[in-house]
């Protein structure tokens, strides 16, 4: 089975530089195969454990996206992404 979720990134810079490296960190915690896709671009699934994957979705502030995991954590892996994005990476908005 696998866990899907669409969310929308706040963050005014999106997926780009210390945004998606903590992405690519909390990703890579779990044994489930994990994708990102753009769905404001339509880009294809791309490896959410991959620094180059996450950056060239080109996720930008106020896009949505979909996360998919696929595995023995994949609930626990949507949540905790789902987690850090809902809280804007740490920082203020």
């Amino acid at each position: 089975m696998t866990a899907t979720r669409e969310i929308v990134v706040r963050h005014t810079v999106g997926l780009h530089a210390r945004p998606a490296a903590q992405f690519v960190k909390t990703a890579t915690r779990f044994a489930s195969s994990i994708t990102i896709s753009n769905l404001s671009k339509g880009t294809l699934p791309a490896n959410a454990k991959s620094i180059l994957s996450v950056l060239a979705a080109a996720v930008q502030g106020n896009e949505q996206i979909r996360l998919s995991a696929e595995g023995a954590d994949e609930d626990a892996a949507i949540a905790a992404l789902c987690e850090l994005i809902d809280g804007n990476f740490g920082e203020p908005e």
